[in-house]
């Protein structure tokens, strides 16, 4: 099977720290290569891969203020369409844009849809031809029929068990989305240390509300770690906090703590009651009250216990897997 994996370009694929579309992008196409598909990635000519790369952008557009991405994502979709005849099956990652022109695409396209900004982008989604993969069955549109849903996969050799420890862990965008604000609240009405990692998507909200408090001894900030250190943190928390302030399509982050064996606490929204297993890899909270009982719970659980299942319902293989059989009943 010959497949056209049109990735993100935001940042390199893999990304060298914050670049969860990417990762995934990264994971899936190194999956199907050892699988035995022939796979071109098309991504920032800087990205590290084992299949064919191509595409026109020389880096993330999110790291150099001199590249538009608005501009250069529409090069790279007209790049990788005017070849998509080359394949059997073009898989779209990069949200929106590819599906504006997808009648200019030679060969199905597939897109995964790594969740919606808001109602306004529907029209974009509902006017295509292309298939669709939800990343989890809460981020389903009723106006959109789909071909799966298809959790995503992490390399858990990346992300060995940890030996836990007293303090939280926050990581992610700083965002009023993440609830960084609130799972500072949390920790300190738990009495425990947090340290928290992720870009500042928000600067605003994070010189208001997340600013104040960090004093490396309460509250720590690390900024946007790679991924040795995001093993050494997560595997080293009592538990991640994840108090979202919105329906969370997926979580990412949720799932590489529970790889490390750190219990998650999260907000009951979005995909998190189908992500967390709860009194197994963590417990769902409605309020910052719940939130720091379920702090002390979570610290409690087993976290060989919560590696194992993060292992069974996680892994790489087995996105592949599901992936590939997605790709024959579209070709079917």
């Amino acid at each position: 099977m010959r497949i056209a994996m049109l990735g993100p370009i935001a940042w390199r694929t893999p990304p060298e720290h914050y670049g969860p579309w990417e990762r995934v992008t990264s994971l899936l196409t190194e999956g199907l290569v050892a699988a035995g598909a022939d796979v071109t990635l098309f991504a920032t000519l800087d990205s590290v891969t084992a299949a064919q790369l191509d595409g026109v952008c020389p880096h993330g557009y999110a790291t150099d203020p001199e590249l538009d991405g608005r501009i250069w994502e529409a090069l790279h979709v007209a790049h990788a369409f005017e070849r998509s005849g080359e394949f059997d099956i073009v898989h779209n990652q990069l949200d929106w844009l590819p599906l504006a022109f997808d009648r200019f695409c030679d060969a199905p396209l597939v897109t995964t849809i790594h969740g919606f900004s808001g109602p306004a982008i529907l029209p974009a989604y509902q006017h295509s031809r292309s298939a669709f993969i939800s990343i989890s069955d809460s981020d389903r549109s009723p106006s959109l029929a789909y071909l799966a849903t298809i959790h995503h996969g992490i390399d858990f050799g990346e992300l060995p068990q940890g030996p836990g420890g007293e303090g939280l862990v926050a990581f992610g965008r700083i965002h009023r989305d993440k609830g960084t604000a609130a799972a500072i609240e949390i920790a300190r009405a738990a009495g425990r240390p947090l340290t928290i990692c992720g870009p500042i998507q928000d600067q605003a909200y994070f010189d208001e509300q997340v600013a104040p408090h960090v004093d490396d001894r309460a509250v720590s900030y690390l900024g946007s770690i790679g991924p040795l250190e995001r093993a050494r943190v997560l595997g080293g928390a009592a538990a991640l906090l994840h108090p979202i302030g919105f329906d969370e399509p997926f979580g990412l982050a949720v799932v590489e703590a529970m790889a490390c064996g750190t219990p998650v606490v999260a907000y009951r929204r979005g995909s998190m009651p189908a992500v967390v297993d709860e009194g197994v890899t963590g417990y769902l909270a409605a309020d910052v009250p719940t939130a720091v009982a379920a702090v002390a719970a979570a610290s409690r659980l087993d976290r060989s216990a919560v590696r194992e299942r993060a292992v069974a319902r996680f892994g790489v293989a087995r996105m592949v897997e599901q992936y590939l059989a997605a790709y024959r009943r579209l070709l079917a």
